[in-house]
């Protein structure tokens, strides 16, 4: 299905402060609601197989921490429990871009944003995430380092391959994040580094901030270099989105409004996150 676009002036014209604005706060929201997603999908898979094979620990709004001795765990319960997080999220990740692609992309509204934040942080929790977690040695390392069994050296070089994997999926993805804006507006050429700045540094540095005020105390530094990583999405995709040419929208594109339903859903389920794992869950019992 291709999208039904309208192609804008090329001449400069006056910009909308307000419209920009407005584009980062929802941007914003979008990246958080996406978040809770991919990360919540990722640690309830994590807790759900934890239970099953009655594994015992803790589960706060930050990190699942287990309280077994090494010599209660097994190969396969290791690899398992810290690669199901990341299986999860590569699935929800496929299938979020696959709807945004053959179904949104060509329609108006949020909801073509949202899947392709999905898509984003989907790819973070599994390319970032192995960087981030082989810096800690915790987390998704343990699947590479059970696996290869082929010592640290590899376990670094299989890291940054993957790094490098969310560099190169960050830039290419620029002409999909520009099809999910709508307003003619923000779309113009002439206002691309605004619009980078507005939506997509904005999102990334204010909804990692939020994310990360809502869960102290409990933020680690696992989960603060896991937002960071995000950074080797957003960053290649900014410039890729810079030396885009492409600057089409959809016909009759909706108001520039604040998305204030999705606001709403992003603040309730950042507290319900915070108020449902503080003080930390037990499982496993």
């Amino acid at each position: 299905m291709q999208p039904e676009t309208s192609a804008l002036p090329p001449a400069p014209l006056i910009t909308s402060n307000r419209k920009f604005l407005i584009a980062a706060l929802n941007g914003t929201t979008l990246y958080v609601l996406a978040y809770y997603l991919v990360w919540g999908a990722h640690q309830v898979a994590k807790v759900g197989l934890s239970d099953f094979y009655k594994l015992r620990g803790t589960w706060d709004p930050s990190r699942i921490v287990y309280t077994m001795a090494d010599g209660e765990w097994w190969p396969t319960a290791i690899i398992t429990t810290n690669g199901i997080g990341p299986a999860m999220c590569l699935l929800l990740g496929v299938l979020a871009l696959r709807w945004y692609w053959l179904r949104e992309r060509a329609r108006r509204g949020q909801l073509k944003l949202l899947l392709l934040w999905v898509a984003f942080h989907a790819c973070n929790a599994v390319f970032g995430a192995l960087l981030a977690d082989t810096f800690t040695q915790s987390g998704f390392w343990y699947v590479s380092d059970w696996l290869l069994r082929l010592g640290n050296a590899a376990n670094v070089l299989l890291a940054l391959l993957a790094g490098l994997v969310q560099l190169v999926l960050g830039y290419f993805g620029a002409v999909a994040f520009l099809q999910a804006h709508d307003s003619k507006t923000v779309m113009r050429h002439a206002n691309r580094r605004l619009m980078v700045g507005c939506t997509l540094v904005v999102p990334w540095v204010a909804g990692g901030a939020f994310v990360a005020l809502a869960k102290l105390p409990y933020l680690t530094v696992h989960e603060a270099l896991h937002l960071g990583m995000m950074g080797l999405l957003v960053l290649p995709l900014s410039l890729g989105c810079l030396n885009e040419v492409f600057a089409e929208t959809v016909r009759r594109p909706q108001p520039t409004r604040v998305a204030w339903g999705p606001v709403a859903v992003a603040v309730v389920l950042a507290l319900t996150w915070r108020l449902a794992l503080s003080p930390p869950v037990a499982f496993g019992l």
